[in-house]
């Protein structure tokens, strides 16, 4: 279907021809007439099937039929990189149809906060924010929202995951009773069902390839031991001097600064991305990886969903990500809008478990790697008592051995009550290594 035949506003088709855009996405096709018929909706569905443009043409739609002066739409979403690229979009969207917009996020300096403060008095018609900073103003007691017609919750699982709950219920308790609902989030957890039962009336319900990555990328796995993941890193990014745009994610503000500092002294173009950074300096990062200045970026998971960086051939996962929702995520960054990309995880002994719980949620085995013979043999993938799915033993690298000792302290670390709390822990990290410090926050 095209943009044409959903029947929006001629100056709204104007920006979308300029911008190249002529067929609707399935999730744009199937949420934007519900959104124009004003009815509350929960929609699932992955990174890069266009979900922001799904929410946000309707409501552009509404506001060139019925212009006004007043704040008329508030987005949510959980991170500022995410608030920052929404509005971006609405900037472009907008671009013949006069509406205004502002994000309203955190790590700013004094002239932006006046700036937002400004847009929440004086009117902004679409506002994009994240929970906490909007709070922030809320409790200087100057936001007008008494006109506020539309709500949005985008990325809301991810929100709640953050512990955003209680400041989402209160950022509704300014907003009139009356106005419409709209839902977005990868995942159907119970937690998003409960908080869709709370604020949405009668909602209409839309499921896009929930939880799966788009069928461009293509997945490989490679069982390491810590120590064997850098030199990796570096051996598959010597060999692959095509590929323009890469992503690596990790753990902890620590391994990104570790390992964009041993990849910057082999020569290679890279920079570090995390919360260490203040938000001028990460928009610096984001724009300089954009424009292929600095090929490859290491990040943590705050890149891990709403950063729109088109053209990323390759995502490593350093890590195996806690939450296995955030593996699509992650693997999200590449290929996008139909196109093609690679995503590579490392998995060490500890990892085993949520890579499972990965493979279960994606409904795919995602075929191994064998290492290679110079950085020596790699742990078994070798999973037991998976909520009672009874055991898988794969060979990773050139292990032929079995790691029992290992294997038996994950299993026991998971089900405390078969531990033996005076049995000292094995190193994961396989011989000549240091002990693991401990994680910090990302």
């Amino acid at each position: 279907m095209t943009f044409e035949e959903l029947e929006l506003d001629y100056d709204l088709l104007d920006a979308l021809d300029a911008m190249g855009f002529v067929d609707a996405t399935p999730i744009q096709e199937q949420a934007i007439p519900l959104i124009l018929e004003g009815k509350d909706m929960i929609a699932c569905a992955q990174t890069g099937t266009g979900k922001t443009a799904a929410f946000i043409l309707p409501i552009l739609h509404k506001l060139a039929e019925n212009p006004t002066a007043d704040v008329n739409t508030l987005v949510i979403c959980p991170t500022r990189e995410l608030a920052i690229q929404i509005e971006k979009q609405v900037q472009g969207f907008a671009y013949f149809v006069g509406v205004s917009s502002i994000a309203v996020y955190g790590g700013s300096g004094g002239d932006d906060f006046a700036q937002q403060k400004r847009a929440l008095t004086q009117g902004s018609n679409i506002v994009v924010a994240t929970p906490g900073k909007l709070i922030s103003h809320l409790n200087l007691g100057y936001v007008k929202f008494g006109n506020v017609e539309h709500l949005i919750l985008d990325e809301a699982d991810r929100m709640l995951d953050m512990g955003f709950m209680d400041d989402i219920q209160k950022i509704i308790s300014y907003l009139p009773k009356k106005r419409q609902n709209l839902m977005f989030s990868a995942t159907m957890a119970p937690k998003i069902r409960t908080l869709a039962n709370q604020i949405l009336t009668k909602p209409e319900i839309i499921n896009i390839a929930l939880a799966k990555p788009a069928e461009g990328v293509l997945q490989a796995v490679y069982m390491t031991y810590d120590n064997q993941k850098t030199r990796l890193i570096h051996g598959l990014l010597s060999d692959k001097p095509e590929y323009e745009r890469i992503l690596i994610f990790t753990s902890t503000k620590r391994k990104v600064s570790e390992i964009a500092r041993s990849l910057k002294k082999d020569g290679f173009s890279v920079a570090g991305i995390s919360s260490d950074l203040d938000q001028s300096a990460r928009e610096k990062v984001l724009l300089e990886f954009k424009q292929k200045a600095v090929r490859i970026l290491v990040a943590t998971d705050i890149l891990s969903r709403g950063v729109d960086i088109k053209d990323i051939n390759l995502v490593i996962n350093y890590d195996v990500p806690g939450d296995a929702a955030d593996y699509v995520h992650r693997v999200g960054r590449t290929a996008r809008a139909s196109t093609t990309g690679v995503a590579l995880t490392f998995v060490n002994p500890d990892d085993m478990f949520n890579f499972s719980r990965i493979e279960k949620l994606i409904e795919t085995k995602i075929p191994q790697v064998a290492l290679p013979k110079e950085l020596g043999e790699g742990p078994q993938y070798k999973v037991r008592g998976n909520g009672g799915g009874g055991s898988r033993n794969y060979k990773g690298g050139q292990n032929k051995s079995r790691n029992k000792s290992s294997n038996n302290s994950n299993r026991n670390k998971r089900n405390p009550k078969k531990s033996n709390h005076n049995r000292k822990k094995p190193n994961s990290r396989g011989p000549k290594t240091n002990t693991q410090r401990p994680k910090d926050k990302s």
